[in-house]
């Protein structure tokens, strides 16, 4: 490996470092209380270092929140080869509530703190959320294909969409809030929360199903 290669690997695992730790802070001691001085800090380097990469914190939870819907599109890939619009849809929200079991972390970034979306509404322009929009622009062209094979027949495709989109939310972020698992252990004694989500899913899919 020549010089010029390991630089760029050196910035490139440094640039992940910060990130790393800007995401533990953030969700540990809240994006208020994170500086970048405590960013620094957790990586055993000065500030001005982070500030070669990131010019605040708002950039830093943005690369963040971008990087988490990187993620969730490369899991939506594999699902455009399922040629039946509706199974493609069902299949969709299975890989959804796979991702906030297995990234409890960015999902929160992505869907419950409100701190990405007030940067991206007061630093961005339009086209600067990209990856979001390819998210939720793969569920908008499922939910036409799926109309035009007879399903939700007179209701708005963005309207099915987003009612689709927020039921699912609902569900994980109850899950990874932990209110879900306080609120079982209550009503439901043990009972095994993502089991749950997955049994509450195939009703929400059952339901869809009837507006055929």
């Amino acid at each position: 490996m020549g010089i010029q290669e390991r630089k760029i690997r050196h910035k490139e695992d440094l640039r992940k470092r910060i990130l790393e730790a800007a995401k533990k802070l953030f969700l540990t001691a809240g994006y208020e209380a994170t500086s970048i001085r405590k960013i620094a800090k957790e990586i055993e380097f000065s500030p001005t270092t982070i500030y070669l990469y990131y010019k605040d914190k708002s950039d830093i939870i943005y690369a963040l929140h971008q990087e988490g819907f990187q993620m969730m599109r490369q899991s939506f890939q594999p699902l455009m080869q399922v040629e039946s619009p509706f199974e493609r849809l069902k299949a969709l929200g299975k890989c959804y509530i796979n991702f906030a079991f297995t990234h409890p972390d960015f999902y929160e970034l992505m869907f419950v703190m409100k701190d990405p979306m007030e940067y991206l509404e007061i630093s961005c322009v339009e086209t600067s959320w990209e990856e979001g929009e390819r998210v939720f622009d793969f569920l908008l062209q499922t939910v036409r294909d799926c109309q035009d094979k007879g399903y939700f027949n007179g209701l708005d495709t963005k309207h099915v969409a987003m009612e689709a989109w927020a039921s699912v939310h609902g569900m994980c972020a109850l899950y990874v809030s932990g209110h879900l698992k306080s609120m079982m252990k209550v009503v439901f004694g043990d009972e095994n929360h993502e089991r749950m989500i997955e049994d509450a899913f195939r009703v929400l899919v059952h339901y869809l199903e009837s507006t055929k």
